[in-house]
């Protein structure tokens, strides 16, 4: 697929691509942060062979789009990572890099024209792909324990308002018991199952571990970003019930096997 002539969008081709794997279509659409000083760095680091690494499209700060990969095509943009049952993110998702400094960057805000570009292209890609709106995610989603992007600042509500992905009201902030790094138990248990649920891949042991604990900081950033500090308090674990109860189906019903 090329881009939509209605949208501002140029082509530069990547050679960092191949054919999906096992027949895959897309069924994820994965929102990214370059992380790089500028978006023309970024441009030439995803279209360097040496590389490795591609997305199917960049929106610059200014709301410029670039194709750097055709959607039937894999582009390298996901790495090591899973959601509900799917391990080959790269032939499952449909990726875009959102032109920003990241973390290391300061975390600067997304200009509103980028933020409408991704709107814009986020619809144009839906109205062409069987994308549930549980499986729009966050790079850090489907990696807790290497990414942080697009990151806390990222407008999730503004996408959501414009028909795009999943979200709740995030519970209000209050106190009450918690659970943390090193707790143990039954109700430790209760929460990894319901993150593993809503789609983290994440062992159900009873053990609030380091892996639990990223997984509980990539739910915030992207569900309850008032406060990413990896506790599952009473408004983190009553944001998971509310998204979990707002599913139009069990999400047991779309996990695959591991590709």
């Amino acid at each position: 697929m090329i881009c939509d002539p209605a949208l501002d969008c140029e082509v530069r081709p990547s050679p960092n691509v191949n054919e999906r794997r096992g027949g895959l279509t897309p069924d994820i659409l994965l929102l990214h942060y370059t992380g790089m000083g500028t978006g023309d760095q970024a441009l030439d680091w995803l279209c360097n062979r040496e590389s490795g690494v591609s997305c199917h499209y960049l929106v610059h700060e200014d709301g410029r789009i670039v194709q750097m990969v055709p959607e039937a095509m894999r582009a390298w943009h996901a790495g090591v990572g899973s959601w509900r049952g799917r391990n080959d993110i790269n032939s499952t998702s449909i990726g875009i890099e959102i032109v920003n400094g990241g973390h290391s960057g300061g975390l600067p805000a997304f200009p509103e024209r980028q933020i409408d570009a991704v709107v814009a292209l986020s619809r144009d890609i839906l109205g062409r792909h069987a994308i549930r709106p549980e499986f729009v995610l966050a790079h850090s989603d489907i990696a807790p324990d290497r990414k942080e992007d697009p990151g806390e600042h990222f407008p999730w509500d503004e996408l959501h308002r414009a028909g795009i992905g999943h979200l709740v009201a995030p519970a209000p902030m209050r106190g009450g018991r918690y659970l943390s790094r090193g707790d143990r138990g039954e109700p430790v248990s209760a929460f990894q199952a319901m993150l593993s649920a809503y789609g983290y891949g994440l062992a159900i042991d009873g053990d609030f571990d380091e892996a639990t604990r990223l997984a509980t900081i990539a739910f915030q950033r992207h569900f309850r970003p008032a406060r990413v500090d990896g506790v599952a308090d009473i408004s983190t674990i009553d944001t998971l019930h509310r998204l979990l109860a707002a599913l139009e189906r069990s999400p047991f019903a779309d996990r695959t096997p591991s590709a």
